[in-house]
């Protein structure tokens, strides 16, 4: 049986000064006093945290604030850098590698977008794509970045940092990125599946900030997940977990590209829905989004009836994950999230009716932000949360 050790004391502080960070991240501006009652610790173990991160750029320490009733040493609010050491951010997706520089408050400082292959033997020549467009950005560091993190649309294994497949783009199948970016750029390379950087990015800049259980849901020509459960966001070994699209909703249902029969994914992405426009006569159905559809129900009958379907479709594998898991609160991304309000209130709607009423709540259904922001600020928020220690 494999040991389990001790908690050391370096670890210990590590873990401190993350709960400190990741208190400044979720609240904003707080003062030293403030964040000693939020943590329940002392305020001079707060300042033995805080002050060498003051001391060397990381934090900022704002004016003093008035002096309240009872006098004593002003309150002056810590925030986060923005000039702090930056984080290198690359998001792979078929056919294309977007990489930016990411600063600690999720601005992003510098970006590049290059072409990739995604067929054939081509390996080398998407590694070096991937490696001239990240240098791109990190050239305009003006301090030594953290690291790097890199947020693919495919299988990957988090513990290789390797890609796995991506179906769209079979050059990059068994592409081991992240040891290769590390030994090319000579920092730390973390490497995660593209709706878990969705959901890092909305946890640590979006509408997940503060939030320690939700789940993220993208959608387009495939549907993809991610789960924060309890403040960890939930990998599985080698990062296996989250693999919604292909949980089985339809018993004997239609063919995935999987292999398998009735996985989420066929009748919640692109392809069902563009089959089913073209089924029910709608206009230029080859090419219908979410968004076009929305636009079209209202005032044709049939692209109601095809978007309330739809709708349904989504709110069943929601329902699934609110039954098992309770996250309650779902960020749409993706070619869904594009259909507005409306859509997510119709998909919330199809999910409350799909499972009871629990004191523990019910499933809500909010938008994300832009997609390739968010993944880009969520594969930042991989080194964010190993190099400082979060608690995810």
């Amino acid at each position: 049986m494999p040991t389990r050790p001790l908690i050391s004391a370096a670890v210990v502080g590590r873990a401190n000064r993350g709960r400190v960070l990741q208190a400044l991240f979720d609240l904003g501006p707080t003062s030293r006093a403030e964040l000693a009652r939020y943590t329940g610790v002392n305020r001079s173990t707060i300042t033995a945290i805080v002050q060498p991160l003051v001391d060397n750029g990381f934090l900022l320490e704002g004016a003093p604030l008035p002096a309240g009733g009872a006098g004593g040493k002003p309150a002056r609010p810590l925030t986060l850098s923005p000039t702090a050491s930056p984080i290198g951010a690359v998001q792979v997706l078929q056919g294309r590698v977007r990489s930016a520089l990411v600063s600690m408050t999720g601005d992003i400082l510098a970006q590049d977008t290059r072409r990739l292959p995604v067929t054939g033997r081509r390996a080398r020549e998407a590694t070096d794509a991937i490696g001239a467009s990240l240098e791109a950005v990190l050239a305009a560091a003006k301090r030594p970045p953290f690291g790097v993190g890199v947020a693919v649309g495919g299988m990957v294994d988090t513990d290789r940092g390797s890609i796995v497949e991506v179906n769209l783009a079979p050059a990059l199948d068994g592409l081991a990125l992240g040891p290769a970016l590390a030994s090319r750029i000579g920092l730390p390379v973390l490497l995660d599946h593209h709706p878990r950087a969705l959901l890092l990015g909305d946890r640590w800049f979006g509408p997940g900030r503060g939030i320690s259980t939700f789940a993220v849901l993208y959608t387009g020509e495939v549907l993809g997940g991610a789960l924060m459960l309890g403040g960890h966001l939930h990998r599985g070994p080698a990062g296996a977990g989250g693999e919604l699209g292909h949980t089985f909703v339809q018993v004997d249902g239609e063919l995935c590209r999987c292999g398998r029969r009735g996985c989420w994914e066929t009748i919640a992405t692109l392809d069902w829905l563009r089959r089913r426009a073209a089924e029910a006569g709608l206009p230029d159905a080859a090419r219908i989004s979410t968004a076009k559809l929305c636009r079209l129900a209202a005032k044709d009958p049939a692209a109601a009836r095809l978007r309330d379907t739809y709708a349904r479709n989504l709110a069943v594998g929601i329902a699934n994950l609110q039954q098992t898991l309770a996250a309650n609160r779902y960020v749409l991304h993706g070619d869904a999230a594009r259909g507005g309000e409306p859509f997510a209130t119709a998909i919330q709607q199809h999910a409350r009716d799909l499972v009871p009423e629990h004191p523990g709540g019910r499933p809500t259904v909010v938008l994300g932000g832009d997609d390739d922001r968010a993944a880009l600020l969520g594969a930042a928020g991989l080194v964010l949360s190993d190099q400082l220690q979060f608690t995810v």
